[in-house]
């Protein structure tokens, strides 16, 4: 479903926000984001629950916490899914959204995969006990000014820059980089991919185009942890969220699948996530 918003100004707009105003989210603000949350879909048919609280709130008497890395805010949003296989992408897909959706509000987000007290968490949202629970995010009103050390880590991922075209988007093979001529009307949902967010930074997307598909692939290594490789998968349903909705803004269309693609000898740490077979 399109998000009822300008897709593309909001993505152009949207950046990580750790530190906030110091006061409570305004009723009507809050209660915005609940529908918004009931309103959530995803194109791969995984069901996705998110999840609002209070920072104010104790989980067994602990103080819910990000380790320094947040100041102000004291509202959060979370995500759980299913231990299934299309579950990280449509966690990544559907909560991007909602943090699309949010910009769009002028509230201030930002991605958290480890910096947080995890069980705390999950025990005050009441995450289910065999769902995965992969990132939270604070939701608030931005400061005027960052803090010294939002400045210092968002320097350290150089928070601003993404990769280049030819790093990321290929023609037919990976040897041949994909140029904004050659994708056409699909120039924009790719350009809207590549500012998407990522754990630390790391833009693991990589996508493909052949003849009536833009194949999408994660790029890590092998031998990674299973919680490791579940960031990754839902770094990419970030970067799907961006190209569908885009997509879906400029009237493109298509469908998402899993494709029986032959054996394309694939570059070492590249592995297949999912394709969108488009229509002319």
């Amino acid at each position: 479903m399109k998000l009822s918003i300008p897709v593309v100004e909001t993505i152009q707009k949207r950046h990580s926000v750790r530190t906030y105003e110091n006061k409570s989210l305004l009723p009507q603000d809050r209660e915005a984001l609940l529908i918004c949350m009931k309103e959530l879909d995803n194109p791969f048919g995984v069901p996705v629950h998110t999840y609002i609280i209070d920072k104010e709130l104790r989980s067994d008497g602990e103080k819910l916490g990000t380790y320094g890395i947040i100041k102000g805010a004291s509202t959060f949003l979370g995500v759980s899914i299913p231990d299934t296989k299309l579950a990280p992408l449509a966690a990544g897909y559907e909560f991007e959204n909602l943090i699309l959706l949010a910009t769009h509000m002028g509230l201030g987000t930002v991605w958290l995969g480890a910096t947080f007290s995890r069980d705390s968490f999950a025990s005050a949202m009441k995450i289910p006990k065999d769902e995965l629970f992969p990132a939270i995010s604070p939701v608030g009103y931005p400061a005027a000014k960052r803090r010294l050390i939002e400045n210092l880590t968002r320097s350290a991922m150089k928070a601003s820059s993404r990769k280049e075209w030819k790093e990321l988007f290929y023609q037919a093979d990976f040897r041949t980089p994909l140029t904004k001529d050659m994708a056409g009307a699909y120039a924009q949902p790719l350009e809207m991919v590549r500012l998407a967010p990522s754990a630390k930074n790391t833009q693991p997307w990589r996508v493909r185009k052949t003849e009536n598909a833009y194949h999408f692939y994660a790029n890590y290594k092998s031998g990674l942890s299973k919680e490791e490789k579940t960031i990754k998968q839902v770094d990419i349903g970030i970067a799907l969220s961006h190209f569908h909705q885009t997509a879906l803004e400029l009237g493109l269309t298509g469908a998402f699948e899993q494709m029986a693609l032959e054996d394309e000898n694939l570059p070492d740490n590249i592995h297949y996530m999912i394709s969108w077979r488009f229509t002319e």
